[in-house]
């Protein structure tokens, strides 16, 4: 079975600020060890994390190799104040504050640097990407910090020309990569980049009544086209479904995120080649050095 190659051990799922309510002044450790059974009883033994601001994804690494699981997290994600992001970490207003919360995940023992560069999918406004992104300058000054600091990059971002500003600055992972269009697929397919498209995430809405079914559909389409032309042209793509995510759970997530691959793409042993390259790159980079 592939790996998990975005996940959110704190989230469930269902209600995020109910999950994220239940560790605020304590860990809970059963809720974890939940999590981490969900994996183990469908023999998924890698996870990437894309980390909280609470520590609960250090814990989950802790533990985890009680479930026979290679478990990697930053710790917490990073993001600009003013940005999106202070869902899963802490914020910056300079360089110099950026470059010491890498020292600080890295005080932590974080496993690699996960960076926020854009806002998210607003599926009530046909998938129009919430705030501002980040400029090409910070993302690459950011991206160049954490690799002197002897980390791999995995960043969140949504939209064409932000994903060509962090496919340039050498990202080792893009995380959603919505909106992405032909040229910079074959820009992505051109670097050593992995595309970890959580398709699930957009997927599983459809018939939940949250938001309008031909919206989502129109979304799936669109992404799944793009992962289509990631396979033809060979781009380094990897599984992950940012389990805990809303209708994404964890254990189940994964496997939805691979169904829907054989159905974009087909069910043969190349498909299963061709992503097992993504992860094995992922988990090859994604310690720090």
């Amino acid at each position: 079975m592939f790996g998990e190659c975005h996940a959110h051990i704190i989230m469930d799922g269902k209600n995020y600020r109910r999950a994220v309510e239940l560790h605020k002044k304590e860990i809970q450790l059963p809720v974890i060890r939940e999590h981490l059974e969900a994996y183990s009883r469908r023999n998924i033994t890698f996870i990437r994390d894309g980390g909280d601001a609470f520590g609960v994804s250090l814990k989950a690494r802790e533990i985890a190799p009680e479930y026979g699981i290679d478990y990697r997290t930053p710790g917490f994600a990073i993001h600009k104040n003013g940005h999106y992001g202070g869902i899963v970490g802490h914020g910056f207003s300079t360089i110099k504050e950026y470059h010491n919360l890498v020292n600080e995940a890295a005080s932590k023992g974080a496993d690699f640097i996960k960076i926020m560069t854009t806002g998210i999918l607003d599926f009530a406004d046909n998938g129009r990407i919430t705030g501002e992104a980040l400029s090409h300058e910070e993302v690459k000054e950011m991206i160049h910090i954490a690799h002197e600091e002897g980390f791999a990059v995995m960043c969140h971002t949504n939209g064409n020309a932000a994903i060509r500003d962090v496919i340039s600055c050498k990202a080792d992972s893009i995380e959603h990569g919505n909106h992405m269009d032909e040229d910079t697929v074959e820009l992505l397919a051109e670097s050593k980049t992995v595309w970890v498209p959580t398709i699930s995430t957009i997927h599983n809405l459809l018939g939940s009544g949250r938001f309008e079914d031909a919206a989502i559909q129109m979304l799936e389409d669109k992404a799944s086209q793009r992962i289509q032309e990631a396979y033809k042209r060979g781009a380094l793509v990897a599984l992950g479904s940012d389990a805990g995510a809303y209708c994404v759970f964890h254990g189940q997530g994964i496997l939805d995120e691979y169904t829907l691959f054989k159905r974009i793409l087909g069910n043969s042993p190349k498909i299963d080649r061709w992503l097992s390259r993504g992860e094995s790159e992922i988990r090859k980079r994604f310690r720090r050095q």
